[in-house]
């Protein structure tokens, strides 16, 4: 038998040229893998059957939806991962369970390489092979546009000659990659970062400055994960397609950014993650009631470095893991309700309840039955500030005094107006 080699297969142009492409350069045969991840479009059996018009000696098709919406869209989201403060890792996150189902297939199928689309200049080439040789450290990998210089032109040169059946003459300016979990998109006119994104750009998400009216949504979480909207019961992909559906048509996640890539370039993006950017905001508001709050402020640096490890294609490492570990431990108590307002680009929280709530109205209120001992406070910041205070206090014995360079002058005009700030500063969240 032949060598084998298992193909990352999209459908596209270019890894429909690559099957022949890869034959003849290597004199192996293709297995095509295509993995749905919600991204839309054809079926699969469409999919799967131009694979093996193209060439393929097999074609192994995996429809992982909801694998992908629970097992990688959901950790994400109980990190609250967004990379640089923005991006809600659309491209990143699919990448692995992508890698799964190709290790899965050349064991199944026999193949000893793995070839995947990336070009050299980006973060995926380095997401699919780390992947790739952490699952399967016997494999080898192989990238036809990088490694084996097909170009594009030469991609449709090829499909011609060969009467391959694959479009080859729409012009799409852009490159696109898009799941359930948002959609990327780069290149073309966009390269240019002065130029400010077309119409044509989006498609999950309606115009913001145009909205509908307002939708309000009910938003249930246990675990830290949606269960429910509007009090009906959801798996993560239907909450997950529902908000996309009805954030989308509210203009809401649009990102606009120019991102630090891992190979070391700076490169603008334009991202759409309507249904990720409201549960975003919802989780993160409901774990304000429910994490602790120096549990919380820890959980912040972990779920930073969890989502550089993702983005940098370290799903399966040992840190990686650890963190996991972690952040489920923060999300016992993440059970509750949020109400959230969708309208004209923003998803803004209404309303909270949790039964696991650590918000104490008796303990929070200004008003009669205040159950707050406010007399403990004076013990409480001469303890606080006692350090400095021992430290200011050796300055000025050691060096004259302290450096008072930075405090303003008192300015004593207009004292009702000082008067009202002083009164008001007990209300200081």
């Amino acid at each position: 038998m032949s060598e084998r080699i298992v193909l990352a297969y999209s459908g596209g142009l270019d890894t429909s040229v690559a099957i022949g492409w890869i034959a003849e350069a290597t004199g192996s045969e293709v297995i095509a893998v295509a993995v749905d991840v919600g991204q839309g479009g054809e079926s699969l059996e469409t999919v799967r059957q131009r694979a093996l018009d193209c060439g393929a000696v097999e074609a192994y098709v995996a429809d992982a939806r909801d694998e992908f919406a629970q097992h990688y869209c959901m950790p994400a989201l109980k990190a609250n991962a967004l990379y640089m403060d923005a991006y809600p890792l659309v491209s990143a996150l699919s990448r692995p369970v992508i890698v799964k189902h190709l290790v899965s297939a050349a064991r199944q199928f026999g193949a000893s390489t793995v070839a995947h689309g990336c070009t050299g200049k980006g973060n995926d080439q380095v997401r699919f092979e780390v992947g790739i040789q952490t699952l399967g450290p016997d494999l080898t990998c192989i990238a036809p546009v990088r490694d084996l210089a097909l170009t594009r032109d030469k991609a449709i040169d090829f499909a011609e000659r060969n009467d391959l059946p694959i479009e080859t003459t729409k012009k799409n300016p852009f490159s696109i990659d898009q799941n359930v979990w948002g959609r990327a998109v780069e290149t073309g006119f966009l390269e240019d970062i002065w130029n400010q994104p077309t119409k044509d750009v989006y498609s999950y998400t309606d115009d913001p400055a145009f909205p509908p009216v307002a939708d309000v949504v009910e938003i249930a979480f246990r675990a830290g994960v949606p269960v429910a909207l509007d009090g009906v019961a959801v798996t993560p992909l239907q909450a997950i397609e529902e908000l996309n559906r009805r954030a989308g048509a509210q203009g809401v996640g649009r990102i606009d950014i120019v991102e630090d890539r891992l190979v070391g370039i700076k490169s603008r993006e334009i991202y759409e993650a309507p249904g990720a950017m409201a549960l975003i905001a919802a989780h993160r508001e409901l774990e304000n009631v429910t994490v602790e709050r120096e549990q919380a402020r820890f959980k912040k640096t972990v779920g930073q470095r969890w989502t550089e490890l993702v983005y940098d294609g370290q799903w399966f490492s040992p840190l990686k893991h650890s963190l996991d570990a972690f952040i489920d431990d923060t999300q016992t108590h993440v059970n509750g309700d949020i109400r959230l307002e969708l309208h004209g680009g923003r998803a803004t929280v209404l309303g909270r309840r949790s039964e696991t709530s650590l918000y104490d109205f008796s303990l929070a209120t200004y008003d009669t039955g205040d159950a707050f001992d406010q007399s403990s406070a004076r013990g409480f910041i001469d303890i606080y500030g006692l350090s400095a205070k021992v430290a200011s206090e050796r300055e000025q014995r050691v060096g004259g005094s302290p450096d008072l360079s930075a405090v303003p002058t008192l300015n004593t005009a207009g004292a009702g107006a000082s008067g009202a700030a002083t009164e008001d500063a007990g209300h200081d969240a």
